[in-house]
């Protein structure tokens, strides 16, 4: 279960009603029973049933005047009839984050631009990077900035400063944007299921430097990147969204090179948009998405 405030005025509230508790009858019944004893106005309503893990997903919109307070304590009566989990939000709430970058600005850039332009729901609260090059990318779109260089001999006290830092400006999703660093196994715990990550889909054939370079080599037909959830299991968490671009023996290593950062900014702005309007459910080792 998790919320967020509730705003105080009696007008009506547009809500985001996540939820999911093992598959059984009366589960959408009860559920749209409550919400309409709440005066409750449904717009959008999605859900699945997943025959493997035996699992039932919902996610709801609703216009309702209630308050936040009178809702979670109506669902609340439900978690023990259903075993349900679930989040109340108000819908198209900024979701504060914060993005990690090294050197490439595309992903960074990207985010900044849509969030200005496009209304993304989310409200970069800060750019932390390894390096300095991003810093007047970040001036530039008005984000702070902070420098927090990692070496072996500091990556504790680095990952200590961003723990810091999420606590600090109250982050709720944290987005590698091209950040080149692993995040240790305990840092991954903390912050489950509010990380994620871009990269490659070359993975794992081409590893380490220039995998365009490698992938141009084999004459690769498909480039393309997967956005995730970050685990302990490096680039193995549960995939949100992934794009491809097909390509032939004409393109260049440049030529992929910029395709490849194309297809990143694009998977990874639809997974962080998803996540940010509470579509992204959890399934074990996969995902939900109610797009």
């Amino acid at each position: 279960m998790s919320h967020t405030a509730s705003p105080l005025s009696t007008a009506e509230t547009h809500w985001v009603l996540t939820l999911s508790c093992p598959d059984r009858p009366g589960i959408v019944h009860a559920v749209a029973g409550l919400l309409a004893e709440h005066g409750g106005n449904i717009t959008e309503s999605q859900q699945f049933g997943d025959p493997l893990s035996g699992l039932f997903f919902m996610r709801v919109q609703v216009t309702s005047a209630a308050t936040y307070d009178a809702l979670a304590a109506a669902l609340t009566h439900l978690e023990a009839e259903f075993d349900l989990q679930w989040s109340l939000d108000v819908a198209g709430r900024p979701v504060r984050t914060l993005v990690l970058g090294s050197t490439a600005a595309h992903c960074l850039n990207d985010l900044a631009f849509r969030q200005r332009s496009e209304k993304l729901p989310i409200d970069i609260v800060s750019v932390v990077s390894n390096h300095t090059v991003l810093e007047p990318l970040a001036q530039f779109y008005g984000i702070p900035f902070h420098h927090v260089p990692v070496t072996p001999a500091t990556k504790a006290d680095a990952e200590a400063r961003l723990l810091a830092l999420v606590d600090e400006l109250d982050v709720e999703l944290v987005v590698l944007a091209r950040y080149m660093q692993i995040l240790s196994d305990d840092l991954c715990r903390r912050l489950e299921g509010r990380v994620i990550n871009i990269h490659h889909s070359f993975l794992p054939s081409f590893k380490g430097a220039r995998p365009y370079a490698q992938a141009h080599d084999r004459g690769v037909k498909l480039i393309g990147a997967t956005a995730h959830y970050v685990t302990g299991d490096l680039d193995e968490g549960p995939i949100i969204e992934q794009d491809v671009e097909r390509v032939d023996h004409t393109r260049s290593v440049d030529d992929l090179v910029a395709l490849g950062q194309d297809v990143e900014r694009r998977a990874l702005a639809r997974a962080v948009r998803w996540h940010a309007e509470h579509r992204v459910l959890l399934d074990g080792h996969r995902t939900i998405v109610f797009r």
